[in-house]
């Protein structure tokens, strides 16, 4: 992935620029992301909110269930309301979950593991080479160390920690 990705919505008035690469990538195939994205999956790249930078268009938030029942809240475009990223409530404010399939080049945030496949599509075939689990996972166990320490940084930073 380039290091200033851009995104935008469908009707085109939101348009977005990531800072930086994700920290990491999820393909989850929870039952929520399928009926919110009215699809078999979303894929979702993890970065730092303050690397989303917004360049054009008003975006609105509403909030929407999850399977772990905590929800999340959906930034979505004003106007069109596709949705471009979300809040989920275990991560907090600090992250944002950009939704892929809003990026300019999707293919450049290919997914680093399928979490959920507990509920996946049964004609959905994953790729033996990306991790898969039934449910979540510990984020230690699986994240590259420059994205822990990124993660770690931002959660320090929100704190008010150094």
């Amino acid at each position: 992935m380039t290091t200033e990705n851009a995104g935008g919505c469908a009707c085109g008035a939101v348009r977005y620029r990531l800072a930086s690469a994700p920290m990491f990538v999820h393909c989850c195939h929870c039952t929520e992301c399928q009926r919110q994205t009215g699809s078999a999956f979303a894929v979702n790249a993890i970065i730092e909110t303050r690397r989303i930078e917004l360049l054009a268009g008003t975006v609105t938030e509403r909030s929407l269930p999850t399977e772990s029942g905590r929800g999340i809240d959906l930034v979505q475009c004003a106007a069109c309301h596709t949705g471009l990223w979300t809040h989920y409530a275990g991560a907090g404010r600090v992250f944002a979950f950009v939704r892929t399939g809003t990026l300019d080049d999707p293919s450049a945030c290919p997914p680093d593991i399928h979490i959920y496949t507990r509920s996946k599509q049964p004609w959905v075939v994953l790729p033996e080479s990306v991790p898969a689990v039934p449910g979540y996972y510990r984020t230690a166990d699986l994240w590259p160390e420059d994205s822990l320490a990124r993660r770690a940084a931002a959660k320090a930073a929100a704190t008010g920690e150094t």
